[in-house]
C-alpha cells in the first residue's frame, strides 16, 4: 500500500486526494490490491482450453434508457458484457453499463436472452450486479474469481467480451502495469486499477479479464481510446471486497466528510514557501456536506503545480480522531476507523491558530460528479489523451 500510495503523491505529478467521503471504503478495498507478490501465475493452460472453459460465463448486456425530454431520441440503448460468478444467477458488469437505466436484458452464450434486475451499482468503483433467471434443469455456468494482488507486471492475460457488439471475442495481451492510478480525476473516482495491453474496446466494459488459470483477475473498465492498447480492469480484489455490500445493500455504504485536497508535506512547503503546517490542505469543502456545516474552508488561491491546478489558502486538517494526517499511511490509518453515523473530531489549522472541529459523518450520497458521463476526462500532461469509461451505442 505504501507504494502506491507514495507513487500516487509523488511530486512529479500532485495528484489531488481528494473526496476524503469515500477515502476509508477506498483504502480498504485497495489494501487487498496493492499487495506485493514474489510469483505470478504458473499455470499454463492452453489458450483455446481456457476460452471453451471460460467463455459460456461470459455474456452480453444490453440495455436500454427511455429520456422523455429528448423527441428525437427518447429511446437509447447500449451494449457492454458481464460475467457469471454465482450459480443463483448473480452476473457482475460494469456500473455504467446499467446505471440509470430502464431495463436490461442478458444474452448467455447459447444465444439465450433473459431480462435482468439490477442488484446493486456502485458508481465509484464502477461496478454493478445483476440477477438473472434460472435454468429449470442444469446448472448455470460460472466462472471462478482468483486474486489480484499476486498479479505481476509481464503476465498474461485475457479479455473476454462483446467488442463492438462482436458476441464472444477474446483477445490476448499482458499485464503492462498494476495499481495504476489515473491522475487528474478526484480521488473519490480513482482505484487502484490493473492496466493492460490486451485489446479492449467499447462493449468490452464489464467483462472478465483473465489469467493463464482461467480465474477471472479483473473487469475490464476503461480504455485510453488515443493510445495503443491501453486498457484497465478493476482489480478482482476489490471486486470480491465490495460484492457483500452490492448483494446485500444494494449500494456501497460509505462515510461522507466532503473535503477534498492534498497532503502538505516538506517538498510542497519549500517548493511553495508560504507558510503551512503538515496535513491535508483542503482545497475543496462539498456543498451540503459536514465538513461545510463544521466550517471547514475550502483553498481560494489557484495554482498550476507540475501541470497540475490546486486550491491554496484553505484550512489544514492536522489531525483526525487523533491521528495524525502528515502522511499517507497516516490519513489511511485515520480514515480507516471512520464509519456511518460516527462522530470525527478534526484538529484544523487557519491562519497560525489550531481549533477542534467535530461532526457527525453520514452516508455518502451519490454526487453530480458520480454518474456516468459527468466524470471528468483524463488529460495527462501536454496531452488531449483521455480515458473513457464509455460502451458501445446502437
Amino acid at each position: 500500500m505504501q507504494s502506491l500510495t507514495w507513487r500516487f503523491l509523488s511530486l512529479r505529478t500532485w495528484p489531488r486526494l481528494g473526496a476524503l467521503l469515500v477515502t476509508a471504503t477506498l483504502f480498504a478495498y485497495a489494501s487487498a490490491a496493492a499487495g506485493q507478490a514474489t510469483t505470478g501465475t504458473q499455470c499454463a493452460e492452453p489458450i483455446p482450453d481456457i476460452y471453451d472453459r471460460v467463455s459460456p460465463a461470459v455474456v452480453s448486456i444490453t440495455a436500454r434508457s427511455i429520456n422523455p425530454y429528448e423527441p428525437m431520441e427518447r429511446v437509447s440503448r447500449v451494449a457492454g458484457s458481464g460475467v457469471i460468478f454465482d450459480a443463483s444467477g448473480l452476473v457482475l458488469t460494469n456500473s455504467h453499463v446499467v446505471f440509470g437505466r430502464q431495463s436490461a436484458v442478458v444474452t448467455l452464450d447459447d444465444g439465450t436472452s433473459l431480462p435482468a434486475e439490477v442488484v446493486g451499482t456502485d458508481a465509484l468503483f464502477d461496478l454493478a450486479v445483476l440477477r438473472i433467471p434460472t435454468p429449470r434443469s442444469g446448472t448455470m455456468p460460472v466462472a471462478t474469481l482468483g486474486k489480484s494482488a499476486t498479479l505481476r507486471v509481464g503476465e498474461e492475460v485475457l479479455a473476454i467480451g462483446n467488442p463492438l457488439g462482436l458476441e464472444q471475442t477474446l483477445t490476448r495481451g499482458v499485464v503492462s502495469a498494476i495499481n495504476r492510478i489515473l491522475p487528474n480525476t478526484l480521488f473519490s473516482l480513482n482505484e487502484p486499477l490493473i492496466q493492460t495491453d490486451t485489446p479492449i474496446n467499447p462493449g468490452n466494459s464489464g467483462g472478465p479479464l483473465v489469467n493463464r488459470c482461467g480465474e477471472v483477475i479483473g473487469i475490464t473498465t476503461a480504455i485510453m481510446p488515443d493510445a495503443q492498447n491501453i486498457g484497465f480492469a478493476i482489480p478482482i480484489d476489490i471486486v470480491k471486497a465490495a460484492l457483500p455490500s452490492l448483494v446485500e445493500h444494494g449500494r456501497i455504504i460509505r462515510p461522507w466528510l466532503g473535503v477534498q485536497g492534498h497532503l502538505v508535506g516538506r517538498p510542497l512547503q519549500q517548493l511553495l514557501r508560504i507558510p503551512l503546517t503538515d496535513g491535508l490542505l483542503v482545497e475543496i469543502v462539498e456543498p451540503g456536506s459536514p465538513a461545510e456545516a463544521a466550517g471547514l474552508r475550502g483553498g481560494q488561491l489557484d495554482l498550476v503545480v507540475g501541470g497540475n491546478a490546486m486550491l491554496i489558502g484553505g484550512d489544514i486538517i492536522t489531525t483526525i480522531n487523533g491521528h495524525a494526517v502528515d502522511s499517507p499511511l497516516g490519513l489511511a490509518k485515520a480514515m480507516g476507523d471512520l464509519k456511518v453515523g460516527a462522530s470525527v473530531r478534526l484538529t484544523v489549522f487557519r491562519e497560525g491558530q489550531t481549533r477542534e472541529v467535530e461532526c457527525v459523518l453520514p452516508e455518502r450520497p451519490l454526487l453530480p460528479g458520480d454518474i456516468p458521463g459527468q466524470r471528468p476526462s483524463f488529460t495527462p500532461q501536454n496531452t488531449r489523451t483521455r480515458v473513457d469509461r464509455t460502451r458501445y451505442s446502437r
